[in-house]
């Protein structure tokens, strides 16, 4: 596995961060037809709110020199944080980058979580259950919600799980 650093995200890293949002999205969208606007982008309101909103945190992940992924968390004003976006670069997939990168970023932030994903992303159903189970051992649950604003879709899965610091 490369070395896996987790650092919180700053004004700097925007432009890293808008080129990984790119691949992120492009990913989702095998899963939720989403398409990029007219100038090839897909809308980013959630990686500007999590660079500038006090209730949401950015973290970039590198191997030790070059960006690897980043997490979005929201709801740190809360009772319950949720891990809005997650992304690792294919390069590194499978290769432990994510498995050691979402415990550091769950320890910045102890308390009750919640994650969501797709059930036709077979590789993230088996990644978040693996990823709850390191985290919480047996103590994590699952249920299926709608998407908002999307009754196209089907439901998204969400896990819950608490962290302690």
């Amino acid at each position: 596995m490369p070395p896996v650093t987790v650092r919180p995200a700053g004004s700097a890293d925007g432009p890293a961060l808008e080129r990984l949002w790119l691949m992120f999205r492009h990913d989702l969208s095998e899963f939720d037809a989403s398409l990029p606007g007219p100038d090839g982008a897909f809308r980013s309101e959630r990686l500007h709110k999590a660079l500038t909103d006090s209730d949401w945190a950015a973290y970039l992940l590198t191997d030790g020199r070059f960006p690897a992924g980043f997490a979005l968390v929201r709801g740190l004003r809360g009772p319950t944080r949720v891990l809005n976006s997650f992304f690792v670069v294919r390069g590194v997939r499978r290769a432990g980058v994510g498995r050691a990168a979402v415990p550091r970023v769950v320890a910045r932030h102890p308390g009750r979580w919640e994650v969501a994903f797709q059930d036709a992303n077979p590789s993230a159903v088996a990644f978040w259950r693996r990823v709850a189970t390191d985290i919480a051992g047996d103590g994590w649950a699952e249920e299926r919600r709608p998407v908002p604003h999307r009754p196209d879709l089907p439901p998204d899965v969400w896990i819950s799980f608490t962290a302690r610091g």
